[in-house]
């Protein structure tokens, strides 16, 4: 207290400089700086410290230390950066709500340095800000799952897929057997309708099965992921080959589930695909219901809060899975799936086309149009045959029938009828009387119906009902000279050995 009043007195009232006072009291300049500063901030000159008593003096000159959480507030960090996963949420508006009505806020600039200290503690894949609903990153693990057949004991292994959500983490996990383009797109359904919603972007990496042609720049989907893109509005843009960068969420994603849920059920034994899914799912709700290490709330809550809202509906029916396959038409416009036939405009005979297959449904592709719907059969050698894909002469001769063909045979006359009913009867295979029948159809158009049933008469008179026969009867004419008189029955010559009706009674 000494040296705060003579400090005062030899620098205000005698005017000595900080290093002659500081020779004079035998302190340091610095210390005579400090204090000649304190009072000047507390507008203390030499009049007004000669007014003070020495315990006045040095409250005015040396204020309390003001604790440093009481200097400024501190702004909660773990919810900044989970508003910031919000659409259009910027740091400008987060600073401009915490300082709106508070004195001790930090200014804008050190607000912003503080916090990108804070993110850069957290893990790298959470430095990253993601935009709530935007993305999905999607992944197969490396491990697999065994699962057991019952029956054979044979042991296959099944594929673990693994989909993330980027603002909120969360997650979802299935197994599938393989890693095809079904699969793929099967397991990405199933988490569209885990999350009830569609994001605007889903990131893949560039397997074969997803991506017809691979590219850094331009990749080209294949038919079925492109089919899934229509059906459900969203963009696929896989991750560049070779940049694990580009997911690196779904990389995190697939450590956690294969260390909390896979490492699980090492010890357990399963005996179908959908008992490991029941398993999978039991502990996927566990997962998404941890509390974050450094964030509050959990997956689900995070999920629930920010990315709900922002997901876009669901379609009104969940998409068909589909396969493709390249088939030609065969010469009889029929094409081969599975063992079974199915029928094609017979425009396309030859031509190569393609099969659009699913569970219960076959459609035939020329280019980009359907030609053909049919029900998937799984009946070997079969054929599925509609009437419009038959030529005209193939329609009219399927559309005939046995009954039919004879009333069309009454209409002309009795023998006509007579014939035809024998083409039905004596004929090998149906077939060949239903030939036989439609050209006599066309001797009728080409000799007239009443020449046609002479034919016929003189046909069965002679014993020769053939079509060849009464074609010739009516090229040669023969149909309009009269018919041979039937030959009478001679009677039998008396002979001894011959027994009349008497010998059996």
């Amino acid at each position: 207290m000494r040296q705060l009043r003579q400090t005062l007195r030899l620098h205000l009232e005698s005017r000595l400089s900080l290093r002659e006072c500081a020779r004079v009291l035998g302190i340091s300049k610095t210390t005579v700086g400090a204090i000649v500063s304190m009072a000047r901030v507390a507008g203390v000159d030499w009049a007004v410290a000669q007014a003070l008593t020495d315990d006045q003096l040095e409250t005015r000159v040396y204020r309390p230390a003001v604790p440093r959480s009481s200097r400024h507030l501190e702004p909660d960090f773990a919810l900044i950066h989970q508003e910031l996963r919000r659409p259009g949420v910027t740091l400008q508006l987060l600073w401009e709500e915490y300082q709106r009505g508070n004195d001790l806020a930090y200014k804008y600039t050190a607000f912003c340095v503080r916090y990108r200290a804070w993110a850069a503690a957290l893990k790298r894949s959470m430095r990253q800000t993601h935009v709530a609903g935007e993305k999905l990153f999607v992944d197969y693990a490396g491990q697999t799952m065994p699962v057991v057949d019952a029956a054979t004991g044979e042991i296959r292994r099944a594929q673990i897929f693994v989909a993330v959500l980027g603002a909120s983490n969360y997650t979802y996990a299935c197994a599938t057997w393989q890693q095809t383009a079904a699969d793929w797109v099967g397991a990405l359904i199933g988490t569209l309708e885990f999350i009830g919603g569609v994001p605007r972007l889903i990131v893949p990496d560039q397997p074969r099965a997803l991506i017809a042609r691979p590219d850094s720049y331009d990749p080209i989907p294949g038919r079925l992921v492109q089919e899934f893109s229509s059906h459900y509005d969203v963009a696929v843009l896989p991750a560049r080959p070779g940049r694990p960068r580009d997911k690196p969420k779904v990389e995190v994603a697939v450590q956690v589930v294969e260390r909390w849920i896979l490492a699980r059920l090492r010890n357990r034994r399963f005996f179908s695909l959908a008992e490991l899914n029941a398993a999978i799912g039991q502990l996927l709700a566990e997962l998404n219901q941890r509390p974050f290490k450094k964030l509050p709330g959990c997956r689900h809550s995070a999920f629930m809060a920010l990315e709900r809202g922002e997901l876009r509906p669901l379609p009104a029916s969940p998409m068909a899975i589909a396969r493709f396959k390249r088939a030609r038409v065969n010469i009889d416009y029929h094409v081969e799936l599975d063992g079974h036939y199915y029928s094609v405009p017979h425009r396309l005979v030859g031509a190569e086309v393609e099969l659009r297959v699913t569970s219960t449904t076959v459609q035939v592709l020329a280019g980009s149009v359907r030609v053909a719907v049919h029900a998937y059969s799984a009946i070997k050698g079969a054929h599925t045959t509609l009437a419009e894909h038959m030529p005209a002469s193939h329609r009219a001769h399927r559309e005939w029938s046995p009954a039919k063909l004879i009333a069309w045979g009454e209409r002309i006359g009795v023998a006509t009828a007579a014939v035809v009913r024998w083409q039905m009867e004596h004929r090998p295979h149906p077939e060949q009387g239903y030939r036989a029948c439609l050209g006599m159809q066309r001797l009728a158009r080409e000799f007239t119906p009443a020449r046609l049933e002479a034919a016929c008469a003189r046909a069965m008179a002679i014993r020769s009902p053939q079509l060849r026969s009464v074609t010739s009867i009516l090229r040669s004419g023969l149909d309009r000279q009269p018919l041979p008189p039937k030959p009478a029955q001679a009677s039998l010559p008396l002979h001894e050995n011959l027994r009349g009706p008497h010998y059996y009674h």
